[in-house]
């Protein structure tokens, strides 16, 4: 589903921005299949040469990756196909046991007991009880998953080959939104007070869904989603004054009254994790809907384009946000719609690209038979041709120097 909010006051700029929200591992890798259709698409300026980036939750890796110039190919190689030549992201890394926070919790085990202990003899059992269940609500793990790993994954990939973990050191400017959980207000870490802190720790915290990754401490404070606050944060690219934003959203409620199955259309009979799963998707949807209704007034000098899953998206729906198997058919999954929705809006959506000086590969949009893979693929060996060109090219170049120094003695 794409949405083309033109800008209401005209206004010659051509400085971009891309929004992601988050969505758990299923999230990020909707996004890289959504932006590797878009990439390929978007004729007039690469997605990693955008002027901003903000990411929520998952999509702060998406947004970290991209102002790091690592484009949708090479995340495909890292994050879906596991097939680079750096460390490949494993499932290992996401869903590693949080040993410690079960050892720091058992150990308070003990005082608990006794707490609880000094409650029986002291109160009767009626007013006991609040007690007992504090006390035991002290040594329940705070997370399930370890985000260490995944920390330590990002802090390697951002300072090998030229890139950085350091958001003062970018060519773009990057916002990554976590939630102080003490005061539960949102903190956009790449700002001009919170620039110091390590992209990967940033991702970090703005990932730590609460719950299931333990908040992340920065400057003596825990950290934890992003997403607690707002969806997307995507008033930060419009407030550093760029002209087209472009928004990726990955959770959107589904609609069981268009469902194609009739075992889809009673959401209530499909068990608790789907009641949950279509109340936090309605939640924070009609959150987003209404920060987005303000923009125009707000903004009325950029364009906004919102691409989102479509609302009868089963598939999707269906899919355990947290499942890591089955990336490679989610991601050419939003691939195939993105390029789909691309050219089903290529009239407004190519009005108000040309304003920015972009425009629609069309001829790509209609080609057949392209997939996430081939299109990787494909992309991967002209990056390939490219470099042993540049490569025969300077050796030449040295060839031709070594001979005139030669020829001058």
């Amino acid at each position: 589903m794409l949405t083309v909010e033109p800008a209401r006051q005209g206004r010659a700029g051509t400085k971009l921005a891309l929004a992601l929200a988050g969505g758990g591992p299923l999230g990020a890798f909707y996004e890289i299949g959504a932006l590797h259709a878009l990439e390929e698409a978007l004729v007039g300026r690469e997605l990693v040469d955008f002027d901003t980036y903000v990411g929520v939750s998952s999509g702060s890796l998406v947004a970290a990756a991209l102002a790091n110039r690592i484009d949708t190919t090479t995340m495909g190689s890292l994050f879906i196909h596991e097939a680079a030549a750096m460390l490949p992201l494993t499932p290992e890394m996401l869903l590693r046991p949080a040993v410690g926070e079960y050892v720091r919790r058992l150990a308070l085990l003990p005082r608990a007991v006794r707490e609880m202990g000094r409650s029986f003899v002291s109160d009767s059992l009626h007013d006991a009880w609040p007690i007992v269940v504090g006390s035991l609500g002290r040594v329940v793990p705070t997370a399930i998953f370890d985000n260490a790993p995944l920390e330590r994954y990002l802090h390697s990939i951002f300072r090998s080959r030229a890139r950085t973990d350091d958001f003062r050191r970018l060519r773009s400017r990057l916002f990554v939104v976590a939630t102080n959980l003490n005061t539960g207000s949102a903190v956009a870490f790449g700002d001009q007070r919170h620039d110091r802190v390590p992209i990967s720790r940033a991702v970090a915290a703005s990932a730590a869904l609460p719950g299931l990754y333990a908040p992340v401490e920065i400057d003596g404070q825990p950290y934890v989603d992003g997403a607690l606050i707002r969806t997307m944060h995507a008033s930060l690219a419009l407030e550093a004054g760029c002209d087209l934003l472009i928004c990726i959203n990955p959770l959107v409620p589904f609609d069981a009254s268009r469902a194609v199955h009739r075992r889809f259309r009673n959401l209530a009979s499909a068990g608790l994790p789907v009641v949950l799963g279509q109340t936090f998707r309605a939640l924070i949807h009609s959150r987003m809907q209404v920060g987005m209704s303000m923009y125009p007034a707000r903004f009325p000098h950029a364009d906004v384009v919102l691409l989102e899953p479509d609302r009868d998206d089963e598939k999707l729906f269906f899919a355990n946000v947290f499942r890591y198997s089955g990336r490679h058919e989610l991601a050419d999954h939003a691939y195939q719609q993105t390029r789909r929705d691309l050219l089903a809006h290529a009239s407004a959506l190519g009005a108000v690209l040309a304003r920015r000086g972009l425009a629609l590969d069309m001829r790509k949009l209609r080609a057949r038979n392209r997939t996430f893979a081939t299109a990787a693929a494909e992309r991967s060996r002209r990056s390939h041709q490219v470099t042993r060109r540049l490569g025969q090219s300077l050796d030449r170049l040295e060839r031709t120097l070594r001979a005139a120094r030669s020829g001058s003695k």
